[in-house]
């Protein structure tokens, strides 16, 4: 089969991450396309399903992303579709955080009408060598109140790997049953 992974991110977290779901893919035997957004990525008309992913920044996803499901929306609601959504605020052990990322992803959804089979909310990673000082100031901050490491010297990866290749090996599945 031919799978699209289209992608937006802000640090880099949503592409490691669409990388790593097209090798699941590809060791599967699948061909794989892997497109950032805002590169233009081919329609989705070409590909027996497409997996999207974008990153929760200060409440909304990147604009590239948007224009993406938006230009080709009517190929995407008939084609098998899965959504994934990187935020940090998935790491957390607060159940209300968790909640506005699903909130927020919903409302993402149902604003850009795409109606994937499948959605999946990952953490993403706390990047303090990328951000500038004020940033690196805010992120030590809430990592703090979250009970999370604040050494900004280094990053931290919060990504569950495993859950990741267990989403795309389901969808995987469910594109091949269809």
């Amino acid at each position: 089969m031919k799978f699209l992974i289209v992608y937006g991110t802000t640090e880099g977290q949503t592409r490691k991450i669409a990388y790593y779901m097209a090798k699941v893919l590809q060791n599967s035997g699948h061909n794989v396309l892997v497109a950032e957004a805002i590169e233009e990525p081919p329609s989705p008309i070409e590909f027996d399903a497409v997996l999207i992913g974008a990153s929760i920044h200060i409440g909304a996803y990147q604009s590239a992303v948007t224009h993406y499901i938006k230009n080709y929306l009517n190929i995407l609601n008939t084609t098998p579709g899965a959504f994934f959504s990187v935020c940090l605020a998935i790491a957390s052990d607060i159940e209300d955080e968790h909640q506005e990322v699903a909130r927020i992803t919903k409302t993402y959804l149902d604003k850009v009408g795409w109606r994937p089979n499948s959605v999946i909310q990952i953490a993403g990673a706390l990047k303090y060598t990328q951000y500038n000082f004020f940033k690196r100031l805010l992120m030590k901050m809430i990592a703090k109140k979250e009970g999370r490491t604040t050494d900004t010297a280094q990053d931290y990866e919060y990504t569950d790997w495993e859950a990741v290749k267990t989403f795309v090996l389901e969808f995987e599945k469910e594109v091949s049953n269809a």
